[in-house]
């Protein structure tokens, strides 16, 4: 039986690439997002400078992963809607009979994300316990469920430099603001604790830090002058992809645990995935 991943945001960018990877390296895929057809639109989704969606979507991406050879589940999943997380995560259990790998790497990513402290309201702020704390816990709740009753299993979980130190320049100029940093933290503490408690018990967790990565929201955001404003490293998609099998499938990736990990520098260390520019 071929194991089984499960990966959050696979609609495009690093979620996409990882999703390929996993297909690559023999895994069957469980792909969720709120994008299940191209060009859809949804509330507090970011934009293309022309107002258009951005392009990609999970029908695409399991086209790609059929092609691979292996099995795919699309589920449509809004991080912002308890109902559509738990639903995704009973589909997703029954999908193939196991999950073998979680990679949290969904996310809230509204407009609103970055604004300025002063300019930020309540509202975002809720969306964003909602995307980055509630959403992540009831679907690894429910998964890691699964993958105890099954011997164990893997959690990856996607954070952000955000997460981790204060931004170089104000958000206006290409950092981050509040809400997104205080989100990301939160997604940095989550792999710790499971470890802490059921490690014995058969769970790996990692944090990943995928640093500066050359995707569609990225571009939609900062763009290029904010890619020089962070230090102007940027790697494509398919570095923390490769990064994210490695962690999964080595046994030498035990020893890194209980860390926020680098993307782009283990990618190096290993000989993973591609230079970053």
């Amino acid at each position: 039986m071929n194991k089984v991943a499960f990966i959050t945001g696979a609609s495009r960018g690093i979620g996409k690439a990882t999703a390929l990877a996993f297909a690559r390296a023999g895994y069957d895929l469980i792909i969720s997002a709120r994008t299940l057809e191209d060009g859809e639109r949804h509330n507090h989704a970011l934009r293309l400078a022309d107002g258009s969606a951005l392009p990609g979507s999970l029908a695409s991406t399991a086209t790609e992963i059929r092609a691979l050879g292996r099995r795919v589940r699309e589920i449509r999943l809004d991080l912002l809607d308890d109902t559509s997380v738990l639903s995704a995560a009973d589909v997703a259990l029954r999908a193939f009979g196991r999950v073998d790998v979680l990679v949290n790497n969904a996310i809230y990513q509204g407009s609103d994300l970055n604004l300025p402290f002063l300019d930020l309201e309540p509202a975002t702020l809720k969306r964003v316990f909602q995307g980055y704390v509630l959403a992540p816990f009831l679907l690894t709740r429910a998964i890691v469920g699964g993958m105890l009753e099954n011997g164990g299993g893997t959690v990856i979980n996607v954070t952000s430099g955000a997460g981790e130190s204060d931004p170089p320049v104000p958000s206006t100029r290409g950092g981050w603001g509040y809400a997104y940093g205080a989100g990301k933290a939160a997604v940095s503490r989550l792999s710790g604790v499971l470890v802490t408690e059921l490690g014995a018990q058969g769970i790996r967790a990692f944090t990943v830090n995928p640093g500066v990565v050359d995707t569609e929201a990225l571009q939609a955001t900062i763009g290029a002058k904010g890619v020089q404003a962070l230090g102007g490293r940027v790697a494509p998609p398919q570095v923390p992809a490769d990064v994210m099998v490695w962690l999964a499938t080595s046994p030498e990736a035990d020893a890194l645990q209980k860390r926020t990990l680098n993307a782009q520098n283990l990618a190096k260390e290993r000989g993973l995935g591609q230079a970053a520019a």
